[in-house]
């Protein structure tokens, strides 16, 4: 019985061991989680620029009609390209960053 007791102890002391992070692991975790915060940056930013480029192309259509005139259009089409080239420029930092963890 404390010959069990002896290896269930050692065992766990052995695991605890193990789940300690080294000084690298831990600077590899925290550059980590430097660039997923830069990568939520990119997002909320190009969503910032995105959000006042769509509020001003509402104000080259006067006309309320449901209809969005061609400059309109463009504006929010120009926006929806920052928000799509923000979301893969944030990918790929997480994707990094992923690779360091």
């Amino acid at each position: 019985m404390k010959k069990s007791f002896l290896a269930i102890a050692a065992t766990a002391s052995l695991m605890a061991l193990a789940a300690c992070d080294t000084p690298a692991e831990n600077a590899n975790e925290a550059e980590a989680d430097q660039m997923e915060e830069q990568a939520d940056a990119v997002r909320e930013n190009a969503d910032a620029t995105a959000d006042a480029m769509e509020d001003k192309a509402d104000t080259l259509d006067k006309t309320v009609d449901g209809v969005d005139s061609n400059a309109e259009q463009k504006m929010e089409n120009d926006a929806q390209a920052v928000r799509d080239k923000a979301e893969v420029k944030a990918d790929a930092m997480e994707d990094k960053a992923d690779a360091k963890e």
